[in-house]
Order: C-alpha cells, then structure tokens, then sequence
C-alpha cells in the first residue's frame, strides 16, 4: 500500500508541470514588473526558467532508485534461505575443526609419533 505521505513520481511530474506554468507566469510577472521600476536580474529569471526540468529529473533520478531498492531487496529474498543454511551449518563445521584440532593435538603429543613422521613424509619434524 502506497504511504500517502510520499510522493510518486507521477506526482513528482505534475508538480514540475505545476512548476513550470509557475515559473512561466512568474518569468512573465517579473518582466511586466520591471517595466515599473522592480528589476529582476536575468540570472534569476534563468535559474526560475530550469526549475521544471530540475524537478522532473530528480522524479526521474528518485524513481530509479525505487527501482534499484525494489531490486536489491528480491535479491536479498531470494538469498535468505542461503543465509538461513549456513547459519546451521556453521556451528557443525566450526565443532568438526574443533575435534579435528583436539585429534591432531592429542597425537602429537604420542611419544614416537613425531619420528614415525618423519619417517614416513621424509621431512624434518616441526620444532614447537
């Protein structure tokens, strides 16, 4: 359901159109007015004259980004029963590697052991 409080971008675009016969009649008051004394600088009238297409970018610039959020946010659908996995498959890998470290603790710690390796790999055992 669309939040009234927030604009579309339709209405983004009538308001820019809104804008622009605004800023039309107001470029065209500020020129009758400066025939009677009130000079408006062109610089201002110029800037009043790209306020339309301002805002019609911006509805265009903000839907964009409704589109990229609508994106992101079915990717992220799309990848939550992945994240959904590994966070019970984590704990498992991480208790087998505890085991495995316990494992290879304990037979390091077998006397002979370390000379049967070297034995068998032909490599100098590791000086701890």
């Amino acid at each position: 359901m669309a939040n009234p409080k927030i604009p579309t971008p339709a209405d983004l675009k009538a308001a820019s159109r809104s804008a622009m016969d605004t800023a039309q009649s107001a470029v065209e008051a500020a020129q009758a007015a400066a025939t009677s004394a009130l000079r408006v600088p062109p610089a201002t009238a110029k800037i009043v004259a790209e306020l339309p297409s301002l805002v019609e970018n911006l509805a265009t610039t903000i839907e964009r980004l409704n589109t990229t959020v609508d994106r992101t946010e079915r990717y992220l659908a799309l990848a939550d029963p992945m994240f959904a996995t590994l966070d019970r498959v984590l704990p498992q890998l991480e208790a087998l590697v505890a085991t495995g470290n316990d494992i290879y603790t304990a037979l390091s710690n077998l006397p002979g052991l370390s000379a049967l390796g070297r034995r068998v790999t032909g490599r100098p055992a590791e000086r701890r």
